[in-house]
């Protein structure tokens, strides 16, 4: 059986910011590592929970130099890549190759909607092959309800038949568990890694890879004992522990907007009122939700 790879739980992390809105690196790196040293696997920085799109280009490049320069291994870094222009995909891709992270996350192309299978796949193609490079490893981004732009099974496989070492798996967040599994059953040696936090265990024991997920970024501990010990049935009451405090901290996350409240429940958990800030068009929980939430 072909071994997956990426595998385990990596942290969908937030961003943290500066008064002035920039990135706060030296916050984010120490972000970065309290995850790995609570569980995580490796971090997916600069995804739709780290509010990649309100970023440009020389933002999202500075703070992956900043992460790797920090000390954080690029091999344990999964940066998302995929933006809107080709070229910038191109951009970003290759810069993470620069500083020595070869597996990155790629939204399709996502502003125009309803394009043709043909061409998500032409676009895809063109970026695999304007970085040119045997060491990049794709993982897709299927995340429809914010896209717009679904990764199909006849996509993956179109993908895999023409670049089966380098579209190695895929991030499923629509939240549908039977989509996931029919992947997993379609796709041997393709990792399939849940969105979505309370997902994991279910797909995990239907062999998918691991997950990319949000409320990882308070639970991280808990998520590792659920994929480490999913099928270990001397485990078995651990794991149910573990997957109830998942499941309550990603319910409590869902309740407001869930960038602001994953920030208000970490500026809780670790002291630092920055981690309130988001960059607009996104915006801090009012202090009636805040109250709410924390009193919850």
């Amino acid at each position: 059986m072909t071994e997956l790879f990426p595998t385990g739980v990596f942290s969908a992390a937030l961003t943290p910011l500066n008064a002035d809105l920039s990135i706060h690196h030296a916050a984010f790196v120490a972000h970065a590592k309290r995850l790995l040293e609570e569980g995580c696997d490796g971090i997916a920085l600069l995804g739709t929970t780290g509010e990649a799109n309100s970023f440009s280009v020389p933002e999202r490049q500075a703070l992956l130099e900043a992460t790797v320069a920090g000390g954080v291994a690029p091999s344990r870094l999964l940066p998302g890549t995929g933006v809107a222009a080709l070229t910038e995909t191109v951009a970003l891709t290759k810069h993470a190759l620069s500083v020595g992270v070869e597996t990155v996350v790629m939204l399709p192309p996502f502003y125009y909607k309803a394009p043709s299978e043909d061409g998500i796949f032409a676009s895809y193609a063109e970026v695999i092959e304007r970085v040119g490079d045997a060491r990049l490893k794709v993982v897709l981004y299927h995340i429809p309800q914010m896209s717009a732009v679904p990764i199909t099974h006849s996509l993956i496989a179109r993908l895999r038949e023409r670049y089966p070492s380098t579209v190695v798996g895929i991030k499923d967040s629509a939240g549908e568990l039977s989509n996931m599994t029919a992947m997993v059953e379609r796709f041997p040696g393709f990792s399939v890694l849940a969105g979505a936090d309370p997902l994991l265990l279910l797909l995990r024991r239907a062999g998918g890879a691991g997950c990319i997920t949000a409320t990882s970024n308070l639970v991280a501990a808990d998520l590792a004992i659920v994929y480490r010990h999913a099928n270990d049935p001397a485990k078995a009451a651990e794991v149910d522990a573990a997957q109830a405090r998942v499941v309550a901290a990603r319910t409590r996350a869902s309740r407001f907007a869930q960038m602001a409240s994953l920030k208000a429940l970490l500026a809780e958990k670790t002291g630092d009122a920055g981690w309130n800030r988001l960059r607009p068009p996104l915006l801090p929980l009012n202090a009636e939700e805040r109250a709410a939430l924390l009193a919850g």
